[in-house]
């Protein structure tokens, strides 16, 4: 190994978690949860993660109530999912690793067949851009009740994270999801205290993360997702992010996730790279593929490079003190030692780790220096298949076990 990439492969201590090195699976949709049941393909996934060498792994989208879904087939961290989890935080524990479930609430964009209010919430009220896909035109702002009532739904499904093993939750604020609503100028309208600059923007987000650090701060790693930049005109700058990423350093984060990039305004920006037309059209789920047929319409042409939210990135870093994990096109061992030498804590990754699982051991060992993974995003796609999401220069998982519950015998 060369240079201050070594630097990643040492403990760090993130809240009262300490991790074993410096590698972090990201939060990506896996498409393991049928009906919102975690299957035992869910459990692979993430037990060959951590067997691969990852400090870390983030089981993506577990929805804090039934309502804050945005599909069905999504994890819910509710009780009747506790003992799937707990298989699985076992066997990510087994392997020497961590396990982190991302907290979140989709707000406006939902794709759900019935909810408990007659518009889903948001931070404004008004047209739904995302409903022009899912038929709900029309979203409504949450009320002072709302905002409390959502609070503590995050907190009751941060301590059922804990009941089932796991070591960390990461707080969804990024890539149009109910707490990216408030911190995004484009869908937070409001005029209260909620509403206006960006500082005051993050005020619920950073109510909500205050809250979860009381009720189990002093047991979990309480890390927040956010983007560095939303990728698109009218939308949050890396200078919003900035003084999101102050509010929330002084509000006890205990680790910030940097992403970027919007679910419907700017997907592109999410990946650093765009959606393979042909891939698109095996799209199975319809609801998807339409919406997807309709952003390809305007989307810009982006073409990767390794580490493509640095330069946003870097302005979070010289603002903020708490631990930061970079997130973003992170492939080889050259750009991991970029962050290291440039402050970064921890890295983040996923299409790398999902083309192969045991990348950090091969890092580690001197066996590869670079991942093997092409950004093509099917991967993006699979998450709709049957077998959930994959590399497709591999075989497919196992139909069979992602439709097993996790703790069937």
């Amino acid at each position: 190994m060369f240079g201050n990439a070594a630097a990643s492969f040492r403990p760090i201590r993130i809240g009262p978690l300490q991790l074993r090195n410096r590698f972090i699976k990201s939060a990506t949709n896996e498409g393991m949860a049928k009906g919102g049941v975690p299957s035992q393909m869910l459990v692979e996934h993430h037990r060959r993660i951590a067997a691969g060498g990852a400090a870390m792994t983030t089981v993506a989208y577990c929805a804090i109530s039934a309502d804050g879904r945005t599909f069905v087939d999504q994890v819910t961290l509710d009780d009747a999912s506790l003992p799937h989890l707990r298989v699985l935080s076992d066997a990510v524990h087994r392997e020497g690793a961590a396990a982190c479930a991302q907290l979140t609430h989709g707000g406006a964009f939902n794709f759900l067949p019935s909810l408990s209010t007659r518009y889903p919430l948001s931070a404004s009220g008004g047209f739904n851009a995302a409903g022009v896909i899912s038929g709900r035109l029309l979203k409504t702002a949450m009320t002072p009740p709302d905002l409390d009532r959502i609070a503590e739904e995050f907190v009751a499904a941060a301590r059922r994270a804990q009941q089932a093993g796991f070591d960390a939750v990461e707080l969804h604020m990024g890539h149009g999801y109910l707490l990216s609503q408030f911190l995004s100028p484009k869908y937070n309208r409001r005029r209260d205290e909620y509403g206006g600059a960006a500082a005051q923007r993050a005020r619920y987000p950073a109510q909500v993360l205050q809250r979860v650090l009381d009720a189990v701060g002093d047991k979990l790693a309480v890390s927040c997702k956010i983007c560095v930049t939303e990728g698109f005109k009218g939308g949050a700058t890396d200078d919003d992010a900035v003084e999101v990423a102050r509010v929330l350093e002084r509000s006890g984060a205990h680790l910030l996730v940097l992403s970027g990039g919007m679910n419907v305004e700017a997907p592109w920006a999410i990946f650093g790279s765009n959606m393979p037309a042909a891939a698109v059209e095996t799209m199975q789920n319809p609801v998807v593929k339409f919406a997807t047929r309709l952003m390809r319409l305007w989307e810009p042409k982006v073409n990767f490079r390794e580490l493509y939210f640095l330069e946003h990135s870097r302005k979070l870093r010289a603002a903020v003190n708490l631990p930061l994990a970079y997130l973003g096109g992170a492939k080889s061992l050259a750009g991991v030692q970029q962050l290291m030498d440039e402050g970064f804590d921890c890295v983040v990754m996923g299409r790398a780790l999902l083309h192969d699982p045991q990348l950090i051991n091969k890092f580690r060992d001197g066996t590869a220096t670079v991942s093997g993974c092409t950004a093509c995003n099917q991967c993006v796609v699979m998450m709709y298949s049957d077998a959930g999401t994959s590399c497709v220069l591999h075989p497919p998982n196992d139909v069979a076990m992602n439709r097993m519950p996790a703790a069937a015998h």
